[in-house]
């Protein structure tokens, strides 16, 4: 039972110039709700589904758009300032001084409201961007608290951790593009066809002809440019699970002196990565060149065309100017479209990749089952089966067992043999094939297994802290414990001499994985954790198996106290431990082998004799 536990403490403070994103208690699971229903809605539509996911942001956006189109006026008007300077020049009359002037002065105005404008058109796309990003995030996050632990086990984390942080960067990076450069692109064109068109129709329908250009272009290369970043994301997502493994793996590594062997390794998937991002690469290149030589040919058509009717005196020197301004500025925004292609592939790529997540139906759903408000501890297994989804074999067949509230059970057997299965169907974490798993003589599976759950505490094989205090680790989940309390359990835990030893007592920080603290330390944490939670059922996952015999006598002491009056269930290694157990149970060969008391079995000399035996 591996479960990663990371804090990240966030204090969101109002800025000034009241930029301010929406706190963590406004509304939060509605707008989780209403994303996971955009998803649904729009499923194989990934850019229906961007616009959707900016629902609620709507009058941000738009706002945005309208202080968009007030500071990048001056791009629009400044050929049509220039026409009229260049008019003025070459025809002068008595006023041409103050025509100028005043073109100048007009000019001068448009351009410096740029710094207020662009001021707010960035305040409110970017309010709507991180928040949307926050909101993204997060609903991941509390997806992937529903998701079954049969999911988290096949699914690697460092998957996950790439959905949640790159591919949420790559739709904000994408979402930016939009609110600035394809919004910009789309007002170019339309402005600058719009004076092109009220000026001059032949003019107009050459602008017209390059459209077709475009299109062809990008129809080219878009299936290729997707593929391409789909296997390029898949690339990435695989190298963050190996860099992961590779970090965990270090000190093994080391040990080893397998350090050229695990950089090897490293380096043949960073070769597979740079090998797909450089095919990337290249599309993207040949993609950006020819289409960037079409319109540079266009734009000196452009120029020979307006040329010629300037000479033909249809139109004035003047125009020519403005039309191969306009016609520039078509040409950069057409190219800065199939320019930004590559870039929207990738990010409507991560759309979906976040909807495979927020879509998944792999859930724990408690909807409609019975809360829990007490339980007494009484399990029974009633013809149990279980196997594993891939599983060729089951891994037992027809368990019947009965375990009494208050009573402490072990389970020995092989590896392999279903005894931290046996656990995790207690837990919840796994159902049952076949047959029943009754709490009380409920059903676990008409249960609401959050509310069961908060009546239980899990001991693991490897004790897992998270970056924080080893007060904040005791008392995770129930930080009102008071103080006194919190000092009883310390001292139950054995812990007591250790946290006086700590720089900060109890406040000492505990680095990632507990590594200033030794594995007996650790491991007391953890009981000192199931300790608070008061819990009526204990399960202990082979809590000294990796311990030295000082450690594990502290434990054991520890434990002992721990068990008193609640259901305890204990995967064993040493059989030695589990002496004063109430019932000891040899599971084996697809069921229970035997059942009794440590004295009983000893005495039988069957299954558990020979175990205890291979241990003396």
């Amino acid at each position: 039972m591996e479960v990663t536990l990371n804090r990240h403490k966030m204090n969101n403070k109002r800025e000034k110039y009241n930029f301010r994103l929406s706190g963590p208690d406004e509304d939060l699971n509605g707008i989780e709700q209403e994303l996971l229903h955009t998803f649904k809605r729009n499923q194989n539509h990934s850019l229906r589904t961007l616009l959707g996911i900016y629902k609620g942001h709507y009058l941000e956006l738009f706002l945005s758009i309208v202080f968009f189109v007030i500071k990048h006026s001056p791009v629009w008007i400044l050929p049509i300032v220039t026409a009229n300077i260049i008019n003025v020049a070459t025809n002068p009359g008595e006023d041409a001084g103050r025509r100028i002037f005043w073109n100048v002065v007009f000019m001068v105005v448009m351009i410096a409201q740029n710094i207020l404008t662009n001021y707010f058109h960035t305040l409110f796309y970017a309010r709507a961007i991180r928040n949307v990003e926050k909101d993204l995030r997060s609903a991941l996050v509390r997806k992937l608290q529903q998701l079954s632990i049969t999911y988290h086990n096949e699914m690697q984390s460092g998957r996950l951790q790439s959905k949640i942080m790159r591919d949420v960067e790559q739709i904000e990076t994408l979402s930016a593009q939009v609110f600035i450069t394809i919004l910009s692109i789309i007002l170019n064109v339309i402005v600058a066809l719009g004076v092109v068109v009220t000026n001059s129709l032949t003019v107009f329908s050459f602008f017209i002809a390059t459209i077709p250009v475009a299109v062809c272009i990008m129809v080219l290369f878009k299936g290729k440019i997707k593929s391409y970043n789909r296997q390029f994301r898949k690339d990435m997502e695989e190298t963050s699970v190996h860099v992961m493994e590779m970090i965990e793996m270090i000190p093994v590594t080391r040990a080893h002196a397998l350090e050229e062997k695990e950089t090897s390794k490293m380096n043949s998937q960073l070769y597979n990565v740079a090998k797909s991002g450089l095919r990337l690469d290249m599309v993207q290149s040949y993609f950006s060149s020819i289409s960037w030589v079409a319109f540079q040919i266009f734009q000196v058509l452009c120029l020979g065309f307006t040329g010629y009717l300037a000479s033909k005196g249809r139109i004035s020197v003047g125009e020519v100017v403005m039309y191969q301004t306009y016609f520039g500025s078509i040409v950069a925004q057409v190219s800065g479209v199939i320019t930004l292609l590559p870039t929207v592939s990738k990010g409507l790529e991560s759309v979906d990749s976040i909807g495979d997540v927020l879509l998944c139906h792999d859930i724990e759903d408690n909807t409609n089952k019975k809360r829990v408000s007490m339980i007494h501890g009484e399990i029974q297994f009633e013809d149990a089966s279980f196997c594993y989804k891939d599983g060729e074999n089951p891994v037992f067949e027809h368990l019947n067992l009965a375990i009494e509230a208050g009573k402490t059970i072990a389970f020995v057997g092989e590896s392999g043999a279903g005894k931290t299965t046996i656990l995790n169907m207690v837990i919840g974490f796994l159902h049952a094939t076949d047959g029943r798993v009754l709490i009380d003589g409920q059903d676990i599976e008409g249960l609401d297994l959050a509310g069961y759950r908060s009546h239980i505490a899990v001991v693991p094989q490897v004790p897992i802290l998270f970056s924080g205090t080893i007060r904040e680790n005791i008392t995770y989940g129930q930080d009102d414990i008071s103080e006194e309390k919190l000092w009883e359990v310390i001292e139950a835990a054995n812990l007591t001499e250790v946290v006086k030893q700590m720089p900060n007592g109890i406040d000492t920080m505990v680095m990632e994985h507990g590594s200033n603290l030794s594995g007996g330390q650790r491991q007391r944490v953890s009981i000192a954790r199931a300790f608070v939670r008061d819990p009526k059922i204990l399960i202990l996952d082979e809590a000294t198996s990796a311990l030295d015999s000082v450690a594990e006598e502290k434990i054991r002491v520890a434990t002992e106290r721990l068990v008193k009056n609640r259901t305890t269930l204990i995967v064993a290694h040493r059989l030695s431990t589990i002496k004063n157990a109430d019932v000891i149970a040899v599971i084996g060969k697809g069921g229970l082998q035997e059942i009794g008391s440590y004295d009983e079995l000893m005495e039988k000399k069957g299954e558990f004799y020979k175990l205890r035996q291979l241990q003396i």
